[in-house]
């Protein structure tokens, strides 16, 4: 037999052995995915923000296919994306209650007395470390943006030497609340429009000395209130959104107006 024709003949039929193998080996070995993964992913806000708990959207689509995560985590989609992915998973879908991102804090210019003046690099988290910070109050917002940076949405900016959010853009996907170095924003029901904004937890006179709408823990709130909403824990009023009315009596009687109602106008 012609040499070059064997040899023809022989890687084509190995050629033949391997490809009937790496037929068989795909077909043994394949990974069906379910079919339902690219309906939760479709599903999901796009955000990869991480609020869900998993570093990004695929990751809580896949988790919630294997039946690891709960289908409400995605706080960015709201009750939509919540009766999509119950469509998908055949669960039933409670209401979810909306939330919006508060700033605990009215230390803006003029409020709050400042330390020094501080040219240092433009982040909180560097600037809490230099003194305490640029504020004298060591509760309250620094005002250098770390917030204003990590917000897809647009929700945030700094005016006046304080954050201040853009309700009607804010998805309460968290990312703020977790880039705040004084853990000065929470996330908290956009129905509970009365605030308790200051966490200063200094003694009274300290607290007042270095800002002008700092909780005094007078008390006057308590009294007020009739529904035993509203009580001072280590020297700061603190609001139970369960037990809220927002009748806004505390409003009323704060002496130094730490406690205020958010007002929407259309």
């Amino acid at each position: 037999m012609n040499p070059i024709l064997a040899a023809v003949l022989v890687l084509g039929g190995m050629g033949a052995i391997f490809g009937l193998v790496l037929t068989f080996a795909s077909k043994k070995f394949a990974i069906i995915e379910d079919e339902r993964l690219s309906l939760a992913r479709e599903a999901l806000a796009g955000a990869n923000c991480g609020a869900c708990g998993y570093p990004g959207c695929d990751a809580y689509a896949e988790a919630v296919i294997k039946g690891e995560a709960e289908i409400n985590l995605c706080t960015p989609g709201g009750q939509k994306t919540l009766e999509a992915l119950s469509d998908v998973m055949g669960a039933k879908a409670e209401q979810t209650e909306a939330k919006v991102a508060r700033v605990l804090c009215q230390g803006e210019t003029g409020v709050v007395k400042q330390r020094y003046v501080y040219n240092g690099p433009q982040t909180c988290h560097i600037a809490v470390g230099m003194a305490g910070g640029p504020s004298m109050c060591a509760w309250g917002c620094v005002g250098l943006g770390d917030c204003v940076r990590v917000c897809r949405y647009d929700a945030m900016k700094i005016e006046n030497g304080i954050v201040v959010i853009d309700e009607d853009k804010c998805t309460a996907c968290g990312m703020c609340v977790k880039e705040c170095p004084r853990s000065v924003i929470k996330l908290l029901p956009k129905k509970a429009l009365v605030a308790a904004r200051c966490q200063n937890a200094a003694a009274p006179r300290d607290a007042r000395a270095v800002c002008d709408k700092a909780c005094i823990a007078c008390k006057r709130c308590e009294k007020a209130c009739q529904f035993d909403a509203i009580h001072v824990i280590n020297n700061c009023a603190v609001i139970d959104p369960l037990k809220c009315t927002q009748c806004g009596e505390c409003v009323n009687v704060c002496p130094t107006k730490c406690i205020d109602q958010v007002v929407y106008t259309e």
